[in-house]
């Protein structure tokens, strides 16, 4: 097992193979900010890659051999395929060469409370909503987001050794190298279909994930969602359940009520000990499930009651949740990171039930592979937009597909009767958009590549590349 001691200064130099990533990120500064050397290299640069050149980081654009200069340390991300001349070079290296998730597990066993929070969807939004409750205590925590938060300036915080909160994404089973002391899982759903055979086969990797757990852990698992109860067999340290309405959760979510545009409060009923009463800033039912998660990880380490309930009424949602970047002819234009058929659809439901006019959703597919394995459960997702505005696949790590396209997608919608086109481009979407939206109307683009910067070109009338990476 790969072991890292954040006190072992023998260790000099960490060098990083894709580095702009949101997570590869926040732990290259997380070890500069420890007082390690790190450098990296990427494909181009994006706001992550600037920020860590501006702490001083040398960050090598193009991934060549010769970006390697005689580190202790390689770490790559899944993201860089085999064929990487950089990795093959790395791997020939007699130094440790382990992926992002190997590393991020032998760093979570440096800190006191680690907190992990898994699931196919509502990482992020749980991370946060840890994040806000603990920046607001007594303890200074260490926090690696999938996204940028406001509180923190972005997407990292480096603290002490109390608390390490993280997201733990089961792509590729990385979630087999986590040790954590609080685990999170939030639900599972099919996806990672290019790793993955099946949603047995994810279950199954939930499960080792589950014997990594020692006897003084917590596990805190939603038991509405069917397919995280195998799990619960296989937990040796502390089990703690929730769901919405269910006598079987140690944690139930019940009196639900709404105010006038959607936002829900709710009381957490424990079986044992006190419940709390939880009042949120944000709309989506599926919240209510975020925030529970979020206040019992909290209760379990022995936050304050009264803290937990401040902050999540307080919460400010991430970048890119549900965000509202601005106007355009009266029309609200806001963006979204669903990518998943599941999140796409809780997401549309709950901005259609509170809709002025119409809701015009953009989607940029993520990858092929994931386009193909779910294109029916994608065109059972958007019932609840007004119209749908599908775009060229993002391909992202993967080379080209010619047996999935935007078109098939569309198709679908439209026999289902769904109001759907294909637009290609961010620019003849753009253009379509101001040649049909009306006042009160709502916009959102959605995905996990770059459909935010879609949103950037509507409200501020830019072309794509001044609401490029750098300024998105």
């Amino acid at each position: 097992m790969f072991k890292f001691d954040l006190d072992d200064h023998s260790i000099k130099s960490i060098h990083f193979i894709g580095i702009g990533g949101v997570s590869m990120s926040g732990i290259a500064h997380l070890l500069l900010d420890n007082g390690f050397s790190v450098t990296g290299s990427d494909r181009e640069r994006n706001p992550h890659t600037l920020k860590l050149e501006s702490m001083g980081v040398k960050v090598y654009y193009g991934q060549k051999a010769e970006n390697i200069n005689n580190p202790d340390i390689i770490v790559y991300t899944d993201a860089i395929l085999p064929d990487n001349d950089e990795l093959i070079y790395a791997k020939s290296l007699d130094i440790p060469v382990v992926t992002r998730g190997v590393f991020l597990g032998a760093l979570m066993r440096n800190y006191k409370h680690s907190i992990a929070i898994s699931g196919s969807h509502g990482k992020s939004t749980v991370t946060s909503m840890v994040t806000e409750i603990l920046v607001n205590s007594e303890y200074n925590p260490s926090i690696l987001l999938g996204g940028d938060l406001d509180t923190i300036e972005g997407n990292v915080l480096v603290g002490d050794r109390d608390y390490l909160v993280t997201e733990a994404c089961e792509y590729k089973a990385n979630i087999l190298n986590y040790y954590p002391s609080t685990v999170i899982v939030l639900n599972i759903s099919e996806d990672h279909l290019d790793f993955y055979k099946n949603i047995d086969h994810i279950v199954s990797t939930f499960i080792g994930y589950m014997k990594n757990l020692d006897e003084d852990s917590n596990a805190i698992i939603n038991i509405d969602d069917k397919n995280c109860i195998p799990l619960l067999d296989h937990i040796k340290g502390h089990v703690h359940t929730f769901g919405m309405h269910n006598p079987n959760a140690d944690y139930s979510i019940e009196n639900i009520e709404h105010d006038e545009i959607g936002r829900p409060s709710f009381t957490l009923k424990a079986k044992k000990g006190e419940s709390i009463d939880i009042k949120l800033p944000i709309i989506g039912d599926f919240n209510m499930y975020n925030a529970a998660s979020a206040a019992i990880a909290m209760l379990v380490t022995g936050i304050d009651k009264e803290l937990i309930i401040k902050q999540l009424a307080n919460y400010k949602a991430l970048h890119r949740r549900m965000e509202i970047v601005g106007q355009y002819n009266g029309a609200n234009i806001m963006t979204d990171y669903g990518h998943h058929p599941t999140e796409i659809k809780n997401t549309l439901s709950a901005l259609g039930s509170h809709k002025q006019n119409r809701l015009v959703c953009v989607f940029q597919p993520h990858t092929f592979s994931r386009t193909k394995a779910l294109l029916n459960e994608f065109s059972d997702s958007f019932y609840d937009a007004d119209e749908v505005i599908v775009t060229d696949i993002y391909a992202a790590r993967e080379h080209f597909d010619p047996s999935i396209h935007s078109n098939d997608l569309v198709k679908l919608l439209v026999e289902k009767g769904v109001n759907a086109k294909y637009i290609p481009t961010f620019e003849e979407a753009k253009d379509h958009i101001y040649n049909t939206v009306e006042p009160n109307d709502l916009v959102m683009t959605t995905g996990c590549g770059i459909p935010h910067l879609l949103a950037y070109m509507i409200a501020n009338n830019q072309d794509f590349e001044s609401a490029g990476p750098l300024s998105a």
